[in-house]
């Protein structure tokens, strides 16, 4: 069975806030069941965080992988975990000397690092999974290819899909490992500009970033510029990784409820939002620290050892520097053409 303790945590947080009786249990049940599931209302209780026992669910439909009928919405998982083992089975019929060895050779070197502290991704069969779900996602994008980071994106809903199991691990990962691709391809697919030649997509949101942060606190700002702290050199993996790995796990997954909440995917436009908020939450004591200090402090932050409770702040302060300046006329004025 899967192992699932870790150094961060060894049970899902959030299992304890929602009873079988619960409300919000009990509305989630309601929605994903009826006949037609409404996703406006599904986003709409899904920003607030999800029920471990509807996240699985929930993410599917959110990321536009499962129908929102429910009568369609089995066959359609069934038939899209067939066309990705059917892929795999091509990409590795040959065996991997006959795979493009450089990539190969990366993501090998890559997939031992993903989640190190968590034993669920020291399990050999979760890594041979994750290796080929990368290599086959490489294999079909060959515009970005494999950027390291990308294995970073797949553990949330490796995270989400082993937990809505109890069976054996090797009974469980063929659908784990299918769900795990459609998911993370549709992800990619949102913030495909990060990934491609020159990272085009992340750059745009460290000026966006950097122009938001000087708008709430100059003072912050201005420090950072006058000791020679380039945001690139702190938020670009923020941006590139999605704060994966600034927060534990189950905080990233929480998250990750909010972001496809939004009717954006927000792994986009609302992730600028909370990457300023995490900044600007240590804006006293940055405002202490030299150069040196301020990139020793974001390198580890305090986010590591962060609850639920700090993601909620978090995603409000967020939503409301988004209320504030979202397509506000001057606002990421150094942006335009």
């Amino acid at each position: 069975h899967i192992d699932r303790e870790s150094e961060q945590h060894n049970t899902d947080a959030s299992t304890a806030t929602y009873p079988a009786n619960d409300p919000t249990e009990q509305k989630f049940s309601q929605l994903l069941t009826a006949s037609q599931t409404d996703l406006a209302h599904l986003r709409k209780l899904s920003w607030k965080g999800i029920p471990p026992s509807h996240r699985a669910t929930a993410w599917r439909i959110l990321m536009g992988y499962a129908p929102l009928s429910l009568a369609r919405r089995q066959p359609t998982l069934e038939r899209k975990r067939k066309e990705y083992l059917d892929l795999r089975d091509q990409t590795f019929a040959r065996g991997t000397s006959a795979l493009d060895a450089k990539l190969w050779h990366q993501i090998k070197i890559d997939v031992p690092r993903t989640a190190p502290d968590l034993s669920m991704f020291r399990q050999a069969a979760v890594q041979r999974s994750l290796e080929r779900l990368l290599y086959c996602w490489a294999a079909r994008h060959p515009a970005s290819g494999y950027v390291q980071g990308i294995n970073d994106l797949a553990t949330p809903f490796y995270h989400v899909f082993l937990a809505e199991h109890q069976r054996p691990l090797e009974e469980v990962m063929d659908d784990v490992e299918a769900d795990s691709f459609w998911c993370l391809t549709r992800l990619l697919d949102s913030i495909h500009d990060n990934y491609t030649h020159a990272q085009p997509g992340i750059q745009r949101a460290l000026v966006k970033m950097r122009s938001l942060v000087a708008r709430i606190d100059a003072r912050l700002a201005d420090h950072l510029a006058a000791e020679g702290v380039e945001f690139l050199q702190f938020a670009f993996r923020w941006i590139n990784c999605l704060l994966v790995r600034e927060v534990t796990l189950d905080c990233c997954v929480r998250m990750w409820d909010t972001y496809l909440a939004e009717e954006d995917h927000g792994f986009a436009r609302f992730h600028i939002y909370v990457c300023a908020a995490l900044l600007l939450k240590w804006s006293a004591e940055l405002l202490k620290m030299d150069f040196a200090e301020i990139m020793m402090f974001l390198q580890r932050p305090p986010s590591l050892m962060w609850s639920y409770e700090e993601i909620e702040v978090l995603l409000a302060e967020a939503y409301m520097y988004k209320c504030l300046y979202d397509e506000s006329p001057s606002h990421y004025a150094g942006d335009r053409p």
